[in-house]
């Protein structure tokens, strides 16, 4: 690989290359040729391009020589540079000219380091990473605990020495055996019912695996990495696929008045823990998408491997692309509309495309579900829509095959945070001149269109794709499904909004790689280290209860020793972020004295989106001072967090908070953390006492930092929002009282919240942490501490959450994937079109009950008869039914009870069918019913899945009394 000095070119001349090795680049008029040429720059260029300056005067261009990618400036007449290297211009002799790759040469007996190296589960299994730690702990240090950067760095001779060393060779083979054994064993998935699928694929735009492979902004992220881990962990044959993007995020810095600075450093692949995916011939596998104008997008197949999880990952950097689509994969969430949905038909499309080159390739089986996380991978249901109309099927029924094993999970409780696209911009993306030529453009866009009242009829939503793309789908905690069926209600009309047809996984975290080594050792010396790693992976218990024998004294000793390594990090970070900001060695002696690990530590740390409120503790600040000030029971806080490069909104709020604690009064008791991430948090979570969450409720769609927190016995102190809402008791943290009823001011709602906040820190938070009983310790605190170990514990783990998918979703649609034939795809979709046509001839018509009164006793079960229109539907193609339960002042039935009823007979000579059934009156108070009809079929994951509904009219309300009080 080859990297020189850049030269910031203000001509914006493009050079656009046409050959790899050789290429003709043109400005205006001009042209001329630039061969490969081996020079006095001392090697082979590769193919060169990139930008010309003005005429002929400077070039700046690629090498892609060795399989790498990076970018140097030729200064001068670029022929006569290339033909007489001697009139070359001179480079400055303290920057490199050239940068390679240097992989190192393993003796013989430590090549298994290599093999541990590449596959992350490193990066949750402390042995391993103790065992590269020993190879050379300041190196180790040095590469941010990363075994490649580390293996690339030691010395030959320390190599030869560990070739020799018996006991590290012995610890390594036990490493290695280990890594085996988990790689092969049967775990989990392999002790469940067979009709288990034989994969899954994965789809999500960002993966959190580890620090080392940076391709994550926030929880999506994140979360996606500890689905990957946790279905590791289990043995769930899961495939991720995503996209490797060369920028990855931005890293975080502050100018010296506290505003957020952006930097995009380039990611080389050859330098990450990733292979290239290859072909049987050696050469790269790869992806292609068909774009507008006859022009193509290449993708090249990296695959990282997580345990036992294959990650593909795309990458659109490749030779064969021109400038503009090699730049499709430069950064997560960048660009404007066009770059995005290259993004996402990339990952969608290109995605399965990249499954069945590895499947190919390796022998993998096929996936029989495929699971879209969040809306940017949406696109993968037209590619197999594609893959099975060019079988034979036509795209109604091709349609009907792809829902039955696809599942979606949104993870946006607000429309605003829904990618959207112009149709236009969709249009001219699809169809004949473009991708999927088979596919009419009008289906596509009939799949994204907002066709509900309030929709945008000329924007694409993804989320919307997805739903209909997906014959299951999921919120992420049990209040977000309540948002999620309430937000997409409009796509099935007729039914209220606790009847539309998504469930909802809580989410979870990987206990092993968040929670710290002190912790796990805790654990595992009271109940040993392998039932301490089943706890923290498979789960399967309700309560913790060997938390309970732990001694007082060991937890408190807990507390006090992480905290003190929060202090000593954080002090690491905040002196090198003074110096970044432009500060002096001699101005930083105060950083010595900041933070105190005797002192109630409270943690916040996450992305700065304006509803996550990161500025609602300054509301009022001399409440704040007096709290962090406090002469016998003092807080100090630590922030972290990253806006988006596009919202100046956020980077006020990040300066706002910069600005407060950079006052001398404060800055030993409040800080804030430029650039967090993966490596920031694994040791701020286990350091605090506290994690604070204070959202606009109900926007937090999970929110899972709560969650690794409380992991390492940190108590949470929080808005009843997602995962808290459902999980909170008084016994592990505190609710902060919310105020979000229709009509409240938002600045007087933001009053009230932090006022709420304030009482509960002065009031009850710390003097509970600062209160000493009997033995000297804060025996309330560590009762709240011992608690939320045993019983949120077990709640939280990704490894419970996983298995819920398996057993709530993967396998149901595995069942449907294998009922789906094709033929069955065609029968169904020919069903729901003969439903549709004759739906509005389907009607009820009469209601009678056995009751004479309007009063009855509970227990009393009454009969029902009704007479129902069918039209040129028969008894087969619907169910009729009764809902039954208490109603409330305006008749709305509540918690319902669905009973089938039956139909009696034959039709009638007006073609009417009679149904009848029983109808029990099992609750006391004001108590109703009513009647529908509902499309019916055995193939239907939901009887809501065509929005259809039929029920009595409101004349017949009136007339037959449905109303039981």
């Amino acid at each position: 690989m080859l990297r020189v000095p850049l030269l910031d070119s203000a001509y914006g001349c493009r050079a656009v290359p046409r050959a790899a090795g050789a290429g003709r680049y043109a400005r205006g008029s001009l042209s001329w040729r630039v061969k490969h040429h081996k020079d006095a720059y001392g090697g082979g260029i590769g193919q060169i391009r990139g930008w010309c300056c003005s005429g002929r005067s400077c070039i700046r261009w690629r090498s892609l020589s060795g399989g790498g990618t990076d970018a140097g400036t030729v200064v001068g007449d670029v022929d006569e540079a290339l033909r007489h290297p001697a009139n070359a211009p001179r480079w400055n002799p303290v920057k490199a000219i050239r940068r390679f790759t240097v992989r190192p040469v393993l003796p013989d007996p430590l090549r298994p380091l290599s093999d541990l190296a590449r596959n992350l589960r490193w990066s949750w299994h402390a042995e391993t990473r103790d065992l590269f730690q020993s190879v050379d702990p300041e190196r180790w240090a040095a590469s941010g605990g990363d075994p490649v950067r580390l293996l690339g760095s030691v010395p030959p001779a320390r190599l030869a020495e560990l070739s020799q060393d018996r006991p590290f060779l012995r610890r390594l083979a036990a490493v290695a055996g280990d890594l085996n054994d988990y790689m092969t064993g049967d775990r989990w998935y392999q002790t469940q019912p067979e009709e288990l699928p034989a994969a899954v694929a994965y789809f999500s735009p960002e993966f959190g695996i580890t620090a080392a492979l940076p391709q994550y902004s926030g929880g999506l992220g994140i979360l996606a990495g500890d689905h990957l881990k946790a279905a590791s962990d289990l043995g769930v044959p899961l495939i991720g696929v995503g996209l490797l993007y060369r920028h990855g995020y931005f890293r975080q810095t502050l100018s010296r008045d506290g505003w957020q600075q952006e930097h995009y450093p380039v990611l080389d692949p050859n330098e990450l823990p990733v292979v290239q995916l290859e072909e049987p011939d050696g050469t790269p596998a790869q992806v292609a998408l068909a774009l507008p104008g006859g022009k193509q997008l290449h993708a090249r197949i990296w695959l990282a491997q997580v345990g036992r999880v294959p990650l593909l990952m795309l990458d659109s950097d490749v030779e064969e692309n021109d400038l503009g689509e090699r730049g499709v994969t430069d950064r997560l969430y960048g660009g404007g509309s066009e770059h995005r949905l290259l993004q996402e038909m990339l990952l969608g499309i290109g995605g399965v495309r990249a499954v069945r080159t590895y499947c190919r390739l390796t022998g993998h089986p096929e996936p029989e579900v495929f699971h879209t996380n969040e809306g940017h991978a949406g696109f993968l249901g037209l590619e197999r829509i594609a893959e099975l109309c060019a079988e034979g099927l036509d795209f109604d029924s091709a349609l009907e095959a792809v829902r039955a094993g696809t599942v979606f999970t949104t993870h946006t409780p607000v429309p605003a945070g829904i990618d959207r696209f112009d149709r236009e911009l969709v249009a001219r993306h699809f169809g004949p001149d473009a991708e999927l030529p088979r596919i009419d453009v009008d289906r596509v866009l009939r799949l994204g269109m907002e066709t509900y009242p309030g929709g945008e009829p000329n924007l694409f939503n993804m989320a919307v794709m997805g739903l209909r793309l997906a014959q299951r789908a999921n919120g992420v905690s049990l209040l977000h499904g309540n948002v999620s069926r309430e937000m997409f209600s409009g796509l099935w009309p007729g039914f209220d909004a606790d009847e539309v047809p998504i469930t909802s996984v809580t989410n979870g975290v990987h206990a092993p790689t968040w929670v710290a080594p002190e912790v796990f050792r805790l654990g595992a010396r009271q109940i040993g280290a392998q039932r301490a790693e089943d706890a923290l992976t498979v789960g399967g218990s309700d309560r913790w209860d060997t938390v309970a024998d732990i001694p007082d004294q060991d937890i408190w000793e807990l507390r006090r020793v992480l905290r003190e390594q929060l202090v000593t990090e954080v002090r690491e970070r905040l002196r090198a972020s003074w110096r970044q900001r432009g500060a002096h060695t001699a101005e930083l002696g105060w950083v010595d004295g900041v933070l105190d690990p005797d002192v109630l530590t409270i943690g916040f740390a996450r992305r700065v989106p304006s509803y996550k409120r990161l500025t609602l503790m300054l509301r009022d600040r001399d409440r704040l001072m007096d709290l962090l000030l406090h002469p016998e029971r003092p807080v100090q806080i630590v922030v972290a967090g990253k806006a988006h490069p596009a919202d100046d909104g956020g980077k006020r709020l990040v300066q706002e908070l910069v600005r407060f604690a950079d006052d001398p009064r404060v800055r030993h008791r409040i800080v804030f953390l430029p650039d967090y991430g993966m490596a920031m948090a694994q040791k701020l979570y286990p350091g605090c006492d506290i994690w604070l969450n204070n959202p606009l409720r109900p926007l937090e769609a999970c929110g899972t930092s709560g969650m690794k927190a409380a992991l390492n016995g940190c108590l949470n102190l929080s808005v009843l929002d997602g995962w808290w809402d459902e999980w909170f008791q008084p016994d592990f943290g505190w609710a902060i009282p919310t105020a979000d009823g229709v009509g409240t001011d938002p600045d007087h709602r933001d009053d009230i919240e932090a006022a709420a906040l304030y009482d509960l820190l002065e009031q009850r938070v710390t003097p509970r942490f600062y209160e000493r009983g009997q033995s000297g310790l804060p025996d309330r605190w560590i009762e709240m501490v011992r608690q939320t170990l045993s019983l949120l514990g077990p709640k939280v783990l990704a490894g419970r959450m996983v298995r819920e998918y398996v057993e709530r979703l993967y396998a149901p649609a595995a069942l449907s994937h294998r009922s789906m034939g094709l033929d069955a795809a065609r029968d169904l979709a020919e069903w729901k079109t003969r439903v549709r046509a004759a739906w509005p001839g389907v009607t009820v018509d009469h209601v009678e009950t056995s009751a004479s009164e309007v009063l009855a006793e509970l227990g009393t079960t009454l009969g029902l008869r009704v007479r129902v229109g069918l039209g040129e539907l028969g008894p087969d193609d619907v169910e009729v039914q009764v809902v039954s339960g208490r109603v409330d002042e305006e008749d709305r039935i509540a918690d319902a009870a669905v009973v089938p009823l039956k139909p009696v007979g034959s039709p009638d000579k007006d073609g009417r069918w009679v149904y009848e059934g029983p109808l029990s009156l099992d609750r006391t108070g004001p108590f109703g019913y009513t009647v529908r009809i509902l499309p019916a079929h055995r193939l239907l994951a939901s009887s809501a899945e065509l929005g259809l509904v039929a029920g009595p009219s409101e004349e017949l309300v009136e007339a037959a009394g449905l109303l039981m009080r």
